[in-house]
């Protein structure tokens, strides 16, 4: 059920500016990867700090405009991270110019490993698509009840798919014991984000919600991931 005057198809201005947000947030987290940081005792990388802002906003366009929009962009952040990885790799290969000493800079940052890229955009993909799919059902379930439950459960179900699909294919080889204790870690701190951030992604859905006038509650429809253009 999608309350809406202007009609189920429509994407509106507030819709797109949140998707681009999503988008921008994603491929920064990737490049940020590359930075690594100490957190007290634990190492962690600078994705950490802005990556779980995709899983707040997939919670925000699921809660107001429902499971398909919110999968179609999962798939644009999705392609875009593939565009921006393509393009870095083919930059990378272009003859440098003589002057230019940033060479070895340049590569650490966008020279990345096939495999670790590989994981890091299934992941992501899988990941998102679970947490949208825990938050739509979970809506249905509720009846539009518990939202901040909803947003942490859903988090911390997609951020564990996420860390179960990436750790084991982009660290192949680490011990069991160091590679659980890595996913554990990013599990939690990720979706203690979410619990801290919480209260804004409360105001946010709710000003969203007023000001869009729509509450889609998604009640007989396909959560197949590939029907992008089912909208």
């Amino acid at each position: 059920m999608e309350q809406n005057l202007s009609g189920r198809h429509t994407l509106s201005v507030s819709f797109m500016l949140m998707a681009i947000v999503f988008n921008v947030c994603l491929i920064a987290s990737n490049l940020f990867e590359t930075k690594l940081f100490m957190a007290g005792p634990v190492a962690l990388t600078g994705g950490v700090i802005i990556f779980p802002v995709s899983y707040i906003i997939n919670d925000c366009l699921v809660e107001v405009y429902g499971y398909r929009k919110a999968r179609l962009v999962i798939w644009t952040g999705f392609l875009m991270n593939f565009f921006v990885v393509a393009m870095a790799q083919i930059v990378r290969v272009l003859p440098a110019a003589p002057f230019w000493d940033g060479g070895p800079h340049f590569d650490y940052v966008f020279a990345m490993a096939p495999r670790v890229t590989m994981a890091s955009m299934l992941a992501f993909l899988c990941g998102s698509t679970v947490n949208a799919w825990i938050m739509s059902r979970m809506k249905v379930a509720s009846h539009g009840r518990r939202f901040s439950v909803r947003a942490i459960v859903s988090s911390l179900g997609g951020e564990t798919v996420d860390s179960l699909i990436f750790f084991p294919i982009a660290f192949w080889g680490l011990g069991a014991g160091e590679m659980l204790s890595l996913m554990a870690t990013q599990v939690v701190l990720k979706t203690l984000y979410e619990v801290i951030i919480l209260p804004v992604t409360s105001l946010v859905v709710r000003k969203l919600k007023a000001f869009e006038r729509i509450d889609t509650f998604d009640e007989n429809i396909s959560y197949n991931p590939f029907r992008i253009l089912d909208i």
